[in-house]
């Protein structure tokens, strides 16, 4: 019979929590927990270019996803240490060609975003800054290395994981799955007489195929980043044959990424995960930590079957290694 990765890894990861834990009773606690905190664009609401989160696991290591425009640079105080920095593709909005000037600067709706980040991007700051690791797939890893030379950081740190790849990465494993979307760089990110000639041509530097990723975390939850995607084949076949995710943070935005509908057929049909977190839904989507009616956040969650824990802004989400939530819920 075949074995899935999922297992291999779930198997190990267990036996290294269990074991020493077997002799205090459950490890059921949230001690035992992934931490998920939303870094958005307001405190307590999901607005229209939130994209950014930390995943911290039980061990302590901490990642940033997409950091995007809403974290307010290196310095912002909800960061705090930072292990690994995750791309899911090229695109302002989610690499962080400007940023805003303060957590919670602006209005949900309208952000201020008077921070320019350019050409290295608030990622690349932020893991200079943190002396992070880049972990990203396609051909990005090229591009990060030389963007961190160029911004006084060690190019080593940018690693590559293609699909189907595996990467250890502070207790945490780390692959990339695909995603269907676009991936050019702009010519604001190349400078000089190349970026100008792409400019006036308009066109943009290719770096492969955008990615998704699947993370294995140490009390063995698996979860699935969606990045940009449209519905794949693969969002069954391997995000939920192979590696069996338990969590899910799914894009629902429209006209660039999979809208409610289909979203919600991405979790209900394809996935079937335990819980799932929205993301990317390009809207003012609360007000006052409340849904607001007839958004597109609110068609995902009357529409889907599982769970679904709204990303309020710096609201820590606990998850076990099932993937039930069991804090901040």
């Amino acid at each position: 019979m075949q074995t899935s990765i999922r297992s291999i890894i779930r198997s190990t990861l267990l036996t290294s929590v269990l074991l020493p834990l077997a002799a205090v009773g459950s490890y059921a606690s949230a001690s035992d927990s992934v931490k998920v905190t939303p870094l958005g664009g307001q405190p307590g609401e999901f607005c229209r270019l939130d994209r950014a989160m930390v995943f911290e696991d039980p061990n302590g290591t901490r990642i940033l996803y997409d950091a995007g425009m809403t974290v307010a640079g290196a310095d912002d105080p909800r960061l705090g240490n930072i292990d690994i920095v995750l791309v899911s593709h090229m695109h302002g909005d989610h690499l962080g060609s400007k940023h805003t000037s303060g957590a919670g600067a602006g209005t949900c709706a309208k952000p201020d975003l008077s921070v320019n980040a350019l050409p290295l991007s608030n990622s690349v700051k932020i893991a200079v800054a943190k002396n992070a690791k880049m972990v990203t797939g396609s051909e990005m890893p090229a591009f990060f290395a030389a963007k961190i030379k160029e911004a006084g950081g060690d190019p080593k740190n940018s690693l590559l994981v293609r699909f189907g790849a595996n990467k250890s990465v502070g207790g945490v494993h780390i692959t990339t799955v695909p995603a269907v979307h676009s991936n050019g760089v702009g010519h604001e990110y190349i400078g000089g007489s190349l970026g100008e000639s792409m400019k006036m041509a308009g066109i943009k530097a290719y770096v492969g195929p955008p990615t998704g990723y699947v993370l294995t975390f140490s009390n063995g939850l698996v979860t699935y980043l969606s990045g940009d995607t449209g519905i794949t084949a693969e969002q069954d076949t391997v995000v939920r044959g192979h590696y069996g995710a338990e969590l899910v943070v799914m894009n629902i935005g429209d006209t660039y990424t999979t809208g409610p509908s289909q979203a919600a057929y991405v979790i209900n049909d394809l996935i079937k995960p335990m819980a799932v977190i929205p993301s990317h839904a390009n809207e003012e989507a609360t007000k006052d930590g409340k849904v607001i009616e007839g958004t597109r956040t609110a068609e995902f969650i009357a529409a889907t079957n599982t769970p679904v824990h709204v990303p309020l802004s710096d609201k820590t989400l606990s998850f076990d290694g099932d993937g039930k939530c069991i804090a901040g819920c």
